[in-house]
């Protein structure tokens, strides 16, 4: 399947996804299989808080990147169906005109419970869509406010897309995007107290761009851009700062730094993950009975326990 998806094959593609999704035991031959070209692709992520537009902003974005002849992959993460565990919204509905572009690749996939509005298995799927071609890998995340911040840890640039309507820029700040954010847009910008929010952010940005404190690998102040995604308005220029910031990163080092990071973390986060499924796995055959029942009872504190059910696992 593999091979098929490397020659082209979008159905195998697909099915991979589904694959990484469910967590298939098949995930780690996947993974190993297209190592070698997994690293292609620049990634975008767009995310701010529901009704703002995100999902118009990469419709749009996408159309400008196809006019251009470049491929593009997009990861819709939505919130799960209480009822099945899938994602609400479907792909279809929210880019239609894509559907049919065989240089587009647009997969929904549900949270399943997964804090920081992306889904678990994002980052392998991003990998797979790398290793297929594509050469723009778009993540547009579930709208869930002060938790959605994960996608920074992903992304290559984080757009966060806002509305006057989604709350002042004090919010925003509190929220962590400050921090988060290599591009700001202003979304349905005819609206009023638009420019209001707009020359707040700038001022949000300058202060956190002048500040000593602020932590930075690259020179770079966070533009803020009006847009009016539904009409096509200001994504040009959305996809111009986009490329800008790529140069930035790319001419100093920063990029590559960044990269790395992400794959320092992303080693952790799954020996961790792993070292918990263990401990399940375990506490299920009943091998971890008698230290979870001497500190139930209040024989051995809980620290002393954890320090021997460890020593036990990684020996």
């Amino acid at each position: 399947m593999v091979e098929r998806m490397l020659r082209g094959d979008r159905l195998a593609l697909a099915r991979l996804i589904t694959q990484v999704e469910n967590r298939s035991p098949a995930v780690p031959t996947i993974m190993k299989a297209i190592h070698g070209r997994a690293g292609g692709g620049y990634v975008v992520g767009i995310t701010g808080p529901p009704g703002a537009g995100k999902s118009t902003v990469v419709d749009r974005l996408t159309g400008h990147l196809r006019g251009e002849g470049a491929t593009v992959g997009v990861i819709a993460v939505d919130p799960s169906s209480p009822f099945t565990g899938g994602a609400v919204l479907g792909d279809r509905i929210r880019m239609q005109s894509h559907t049919l572009d065989s240089g587009v690749f647009i997969r929904s996939m549900a949270t399943r419970g997964s804090i920081g509005g992306l889904a678990r298995a994002t980052r392998d799927v991003l990998k797979l869509m790398a290793a297929a071609g594509y050469q723009w890998l778009l993540i547009e995340t579930v709208g869930v406010g002060q938790t959605e911040l994960d996608v920074m840890r992903l992304a290559d640039t984080t757009v966060v897309v806002l509305v006057p309507e989604s709350g002042d820029a004090i919010q925003t700040m509190k929220a962590g995007l400050m921090e988060a954010a290599d591009i700001f847009v202003v979304n349905k910008a005819d609206r009023a107290g638009a420019p209001a929010l707009m020359a707040e952010l700038k001022f949000a940005a300058h202060l956190h761009y002048a500040s000593s404190t602020s932590p930075k690998d690259v020179d770079w102040e966070i533009p803020v851009l009006s847009a009016q995604a539904q009409a096509d308005v200001g994504i040009a220029e959305l996809l111009a700062e986009i490329r800008r910031h790529g140069a930035a990163l790319e001419g100093t080092g920063a990029l590559a730094t960044r990269r790395e990071r992400r794959r320092r973390e992303e080693l952790r986060m799954l020996l961790v993950e792993e070292l918990n499924a263990s401990v399940e796995r375990r506490l299920e055959r009943g091998e971890l009975a008698r230290p979870f029942d001497e500190v139930a009872a209040g024989k051995t504190d809980v620290y002393s326990a954890a320090r021997a059910i460890l020593d036990r696992l990684l020996t």
